[in-house]
């Protein structure tokens, strides 16, 4: 479906980390703007350190599919580990940032097997300046998350997104 927030998981029931609900609002997506996020996951097993996470980004251009390059660490890139990644972006040793803190939803690696659910809760998305490819538009994206060659988890996501 072109247009209209969508998700669902696609490591075929193998995968040990699997989405169970997931809802974004508004739609599209505003940036800026506030972004009301809902999720439920659940891990039978710990992630940590590597956790590699690959990227497919797509963009709709009229009827066709054109998967967006990699550029300054935004499109279909290759991390090789989430994990320091969010130790930049969150120091070790500060608390994680609301409202994950209150919901006790881990920031950084390992995360422990176990069920994380994060009722609708607001997130800024502040006006950063996205590359021209990555405006107003419908998207695809699928995520693959691995750790030393064992597939982990694999969602794909579908929106829109409107920029000011």
């Amino acid at each position: 479906q072109v247009g209209g927030f969508s998700w669902e998981n696609c490591g075929e029931g193998k995968d040990p980390v699997v989405v169970q609900s997931l809802s974004v609002a508004p739609d599209p997506i505003s940036i800026p703007g506030n972004l009301r996020i809902s999720a439920a996951v659940n891990g039978n097993k710990a992630m940590a350190s590597p956790l590699k996470t690959v990227l497919v980004v797509e963009k709709a251009l009229g009827d066709l599919w054109i998967q967006l390059p990699c550029i300054d660490q935004l499109g279909s890139c290759t991390y090789d580990d989430i994990c320091t990644i969010l130790d930049t972006l969150i120091p070790p040793g500060t608390p994680c940032p609301e409202p994950l803190l209150t919901y006790g939803i881990p920031c950084h690696c390992p995360f422990k097997a176990g069920s994380y659910s994060l009722p609708a809760s607001d997130f800024a998305l502040p006006d950063v300046e996205l590359p021209s490819f990555m405006t107003n538009g419908n998207y695809r994206v699928r995520a693959v998350v691995s750790s030393k060659g064992e597939e982990l988890a694999c969602v794909k996501l579908g929106f829109s997104l409107q920029s000011q």
